[in-house]
């Protein structure tokens, strides 16, 4: 157990485990759902996983929403600039860190807000419970298919970058 606590990053603690532990917490407050585990090992299992599901909400939707063309509320460095950046300042890479942790946090939140929409709708409508079941497993097939799109492309990109560097 302590060699995978040593092996958790920073990333993973602030971008992963402690949203996790933060929205089953809340989530337990005001709503119906429990999702606190009395099992500490199988809880640090699910709050991590929880946190990885509500980051790449983030990255895939809350990141999406704020920069794009019609919002201007942020605009990204060009990708291979922030590569050759980080590899001459460090501290680019810290910043982007605490940047990612914010995005989550406010990932965090709107889930939150969707999950006691969800809670009044569902209860509203009547959905049963294997529907809800069924519905959280293909929103998270999406989630995913495109996270993984998401991340082949940063992967594409940066072995363009460093391509173009050798050459």
């Amino acid at each position: 157990m302590k060699e995978i606590i040593d092996k958790i990053s920073s990333y993973n603690l602030f971008n992963y485990l402690f949203p996790g532990i933060i929205f089953v917490i809340i989530l337990r407050e005001i709503t119906k759902y429990d999702l606190v585990q009395e099992n500490n090992i199988l809880g640090a299992f699910l709050y991590y996983f929880i946190g990885l599901i509500i980051s790449r909400f983030g990255s895939l939707i809350i990141g999406e929403i704020l920069q794009s063309k019609k919002l201007k509320f942020i605009k990204f460095a060009d990708y291979s600039e922030f590569i050759f950046a980080s590899d001459k300042d460090k501290k680019i890479e810290l910043f982007s860190e605490i940047n990612n942790m914010y995005r989550t946090l406010i990932s965090l939140f709107c889930l939150l807000l969707f999950s006691k929409l969800y809670q009044k709708i569902s209860d509203w409508l009547n959905i049963s419970e294997s529907l809800s079941y069924t519905l959280l497993i293909i929103s998270l097939i999406i989630l995913f298919v495109f996270s993984y799109r998401k991340q082949t492309s940063f992967i594409t990109k940066r072995v363009a970058t460093r391509n173009k560097e050798n050459k």
